[in-house]
C-alpha cells in the first residue's frame, strides 16, 4: 500500500515535471497564463506551478530593486545599491529633504535616465523580496501582516497597481519582466483560487 502511494505520488511529480518542461519548450522567454496549467489535476500542484510562472515576475529585477532587504533602493539589471544613496525614510517615500519625489515623477524621464510613475516609493521593509527563495516569497505573500494585504488585496495590487504596471513600460536601457501586467494578475488570481498554495524550495 505504502508502495503504491508512493509510486502515485511520483506518477504526479513526473506529470508536473512534464507539464512544465512541455510549456517553457513552447515559450522559453514569455509569461504564460493559467491555461497552460490546466492539465494539472492535483490543484495543490497546479496552485504551486502558477507561484512558480508568476515568480518570474516577482523576482525580476523591476520588481526586487522596490523590494529591498535595506533602507537603500536597488537599481539596474544587477540590482546595484541606488545612486545617490538614498534612504527608506518614513513609510518609504525617502528620508527628509531626499523625497523620492524628488527626483521620480509620476512618467519616466529618458533624457535623464530616470524612471517614474505614480506613488513612486519602496516597499514597506517587511515586503523585502531581495535575497528571498520563491517558497520564502510565496509564504511571506500570503501573510497579511508582513503583505500589508490580504489575498484579495494582492490581487488588485498585482493586476491594477500604476506602479506595478511601469515594470512593463520602465523606461530607456531597462529590461522588462516577460508578460503583462494584465497576465501577472491572472495568474495569482489563479493561484488564489486554486488555495494559493506555495512551491518548495
Amino acid at each position: 500500500m505504502r508502495q503504491q502511494k508512493t509510486l502515485g505520488g511520483l506518477a504526479r511529480v513526473l506529470a508536473l515535471l512534464l507539464a512544465l518542461a512541455t510549456t517553457v519548450a513552447a515559450d522559453p522567454e514569455g509569461l504564460r497564463g493559467p491555461e497552460a496549467f490546466e492539465s494539472i489535476e492535483n490543484t495543490d500542484e497546479r496552485s504551486q506551478a502558477l507561484f512558480v510562472e508568476a515568480g518570474k515576475v516577482l523576482l525580476h529585477p523591476r520588481c526586487v530593486n522596490c523590494h529591498p532587504a535595506g533602507d537603500v533602493p536597488r537599481q539596474g539589471g544587477d540590482g546595484k545599491l541606488h545612486e545617490p544613496r538614498v534612504q527608506r525614510g518614513a513609510a518609504g517615500h525617502g528620508a527628509v529633504g531626499m523625497r523620492c519625489i524628488t527626483c521620480h515623477t509620476t512618467e519616466n524621464f529618458d533624457p535623464g535616465r530616470v524612471p517614474g510613475a505614480p506613488n513612486w516609493h519602496l516597499a514597506p521593509a517587511s515586503m523585502a523580496w531581495e535575497g528571498r527563495t520563491l517558497a520564502q516569497l510565496c509564504e511571506q505573500l500570503k501573510d497579511p501582516e508582513r503583505a500589508h494585504m490580504d489575498l484579495a488585496g494582492l490581487v488588485r495590487h498585482m493586476s491594477e497597481d500604476p506602479l506595478v504596471a511601469w515594470a512593463w513600460d520602465p523606461g530607456v536601457g531597462r529590461e522588462a519582466p516577460p508578460g503583462s501586467q494584465e497576465q501577472l494578475g491572472e495568474l495569482i488570481a489563479a493561484w488564489v483560487a486554486t488555495g494559493a498554495a506555495c512551491p518548495s524550495d
